[in-house]
């Protein structure tokens, strides 16, 4: 399924949060932590995610910085995500299963309206 969240930030800004690993946990409410080696996504970079007392293996399985893009996989789940600049601000997509997509919602809405802007949705089937 496909989500498609829209803000007021700008895109490189965006794109910077998802880039360096260190930033997840100030969008993503539920991540605690990321623990890599690495502080900057690229394809290859593994690591954990941790929500509470949970800690998920993850890989980067691509990144296109000039595209803004990037995929990873999380217990065997393959997730996507796209940023790209609009005017007044950006658009994020994110590809994953259906389960997933509140939580999502959640961490985009705050990644792409970071300051309190209010941001737009949909969802794809």
């Amino acid at each position: 399924m496909r989500l498609t969240v829209r803000g007021s930030r700008p895109a490189a800004d965006v794109w910077a949060d998802y880039a360096e690993t260190a930033r997840w946990p100030t969008w993503a409410p539920h991540l605690t932590a990321v623990v890599t080696e690495a502080a900057r996504i690229a394809e290859g970079v593994t690591g954990r995610v941790r929500g509470g007392p949970v800690a998920l293996p993850f890989t980067v399985t691509a990144v296109d910085e000039d595209a803004m893009t990037w995929s990873w996989r999380v217990l065997g789940i393959d997730l996507h995500h796209t940023v790209r600049a609009v005017p007044g601000g950006c658009v994020t997509t994110f590809d994953g299963p259906a389960p997933y997509l509140p939580v999502a919602w959640i961490a985009l809405r705050r990644l792409v309206s970071r300051g309190g802007q209010q941001a737009g949705h949909r969802v794809h089937g």
